[in-house]
């Protein structure tokens, strides 16, 4: 017998079990649920069921299989990010308010006497979309005057003193950032209600045009930022990331003064497959994250440049890989379906179509991003600007080739 096992055996009192790594001894994930977890849970078999109930003659059999996998994707949401929960059941909450409120009849979100005021100023698709906006940009002025806060207070710490907790203002614009996604969900929710009412046998889900997809956008890239946020503790990254969705509201913004692109319009043929109702936002769950991880690479060159206020650069490098890996498993996936669909639609699963051809770009970039630091073992500023620069290739993937280059994909241009 070995002396490291003599010893073991001298330590243990007879017949009893070896020690466990603390690893093995955690709990499995099924088994930490509790009761709120599943009244959660509930609560959204309970509105998939209404749902079904109600809106039978709108969907399809792959319809009523998206209502039901996007039920259980909820769930599983609420689960693993909790603030999730109440911001699902408030938008919902919210949306089915202002189905009841519209009443089937879309000039209730007009001029008085058929106007109604919550309509009208809070819940119709475009003033909650027009809260969205405002509600970002404020948010955007707290990260920066909390992220100056922070900056001024680092300045009075003796040199080696520990770094303060993040501020009120941080907070505060936390709080912000959720409202504006909150308010962009609930418009989304109800524009799909309003199309219905605009055109009874042309309803669609409001992912069909640019204005649509950037509202969807700015969703996405906020709730993403706010869980890494919240894991990492990160709240001095706000300000990075709220600067590029301020950018996308003053586009949007744009769009719908100079376009109209906040009006309803049919769906055009191309379009009209339940294939959009997958492929689109798993597309987009890429770009936001894509999007973040641009926004922790230009905080993490600031971090290697010695500015002291912001996470160690380590830290923010990590969670640019999570946001990268996220990003790419998503992006693949709405790759694939996308192949898909155009089999469905036009015979083939690829026609090497700009739109396709930038797409597979933007796929390469990552994966070669992804093999750099997890294979070759690449870290620092290379891959932080490399985040950067890849922000450009998706955005020219996502806008450029729509306003530059023309293809199968040219009903999305500007």
């Amino acid at each position: 017998m070995t002396e490291h096992s003599t010893t073991l055996n001298k330590t243990l009192p007879e017949n009893s079990p070896l020690p466990q790594h603390e690893l093995l001894q955690e709990k499995s994930w099924y088994k930490t649920l509790n009761i709120t977890d599943w009244l959660f849970a509930l609560a959204i078999l309970t509105i998939a069921v209404l749902v079904q109930i109600k809106m039978p003659h709108h969907m399809d059999v792959y319809e009523v299989a998206i209502l039901w996998t996007s039920a259980a994707i909820a769930t599983a949401l609420g689960w693993f990010f909790k603030p999730m929960r109440w911001f699902i059941l408030g938008s919902v909450a919210l949306a089915y308010m202002a189905v009841g409120l519209y009443n089937g009849n879309i000039a209730h979100a007009g001029e008085p006497p058929q106007g109604k005021f919550l309509l009208r100023y809070l819940l119709s698709s475009q003033s909650a979309i027009m809260w969205q906006s405002a509600l970002t940009i404020f948010a955007f002025i707290l990260y920066a005057l909390g992220a100056i806060v922070a900056w001024k207070q680092e300045r009075r710490l003796p040199e080696n003193g520990v770094s303060p907790q993040p501020n009120l203002l941080l907070g505060m614009a936390s709080g912000l950032a959720w409202s504006a996604a909150f308010a962009g969900f609930v418009g989304l929710l109800v524009r799909w209600h309003e199309s219905y009412l605009l055109r009874p046998d042309a309803g669609h889900i409001p992912v069909s045009n640019l204005y649509e997809v950037f509202i969807l956008f700015m969703v996405i890239t906020g709730l993403m930022y706010l869980y890494y946020e919240r894991k990492f503790t990160m709240h001095k990254l706000g300000v990075f990331v709220y600067t590029i969705m301020v950018a996308l509201v003053a586009f949007t913004l744009w769009y719908s003064w100079e376009r109209g692109a906040h009006e309803i319009q049919p769906l055009i043929p191309a379009l009209q497959s339940w294939w959009m109702k997958i492929h689109v936002p798993a597309n987009f769950i890429g770009y936001g994250a894509f999007c973040m991880a641009a926004a922790f690479g230009v905080a993490e060159l600031l971090a290697l440049r010695g500015v002291k206020w912001l996470p160690d650069a380590a830290q923010i490098e990590e969670a640019m890989y999570k946001a990268i890996a996220v990003g790419f498993l998503f992006f693949t996936i709405a790759t694939v379906l996308g192949a898909l669909w155009a089999a469905d639609a036009w015979g083939r699963y690829w026609s090497w179509d700009p739109k396709e051809t930038w797409a597979f770009i933007v796929w390469l970039n990552y994966a070669i991003w992804l093999h750099l630091r997890l294979v070759a073992g690449w870290r620092g500023k290379v891959l932080a600007w490399w985040a950067i620069i890849g922000l450009f290739i998706t955005a020219f993937a996502f806008v450029g080739v729509n306003m530059f280059l023309t293809g199968l994909h040219s009903y999305g241009s500007l």
